[in-house]
């Protein structure tokens, strides 16, 4: 469904989705680079389960939450895709920490 443009480059960044390889370029959101790579959603309600995927690109609806480095709840669209990076996406509520350090 999304594509980049034909003229569309920069230097490639490896980094995973779900533990699965992935590339983006560098500038790339980690919301468009999820959308590039076809995934259709990057977190699930915590209620009903509908998948939800990114919608504004600018950090107003939170449509975008996934789980970076593991820590959860980041809006996909306002974080810049870095090398090694670990992407998963979330299904349902997040849980909470037994502990607090």
């Amino acid at each position: 469904m999304f594509r980049r443009l034909p003229e569309a480059a920069g230097e490639a960044i490896a980094f995973t989705i779900d533990g699965r390889s992935a590339q983006a370029f560098a500038g790339d959101t980690v919301a468009a680079a999820l959308l590039v790579a076809g995934i259709d959603h990057c977190r699930t309600t915590p209620v009903s389960g509908a998948k939800r995927a990114p919608y504004c690109m600018m950090g107003v609806c939170f449509e975008c939450l996934v789980t970076i480095d593991g820590v959860g709840n980041r809006q996909a669209c306002l974080i810049p895709v870095s090398a090694g990076m670990r992407v998963e996406t979330q299904s349902g509520a997040r849980a909470i920490a037994e502990e607090m350090p």
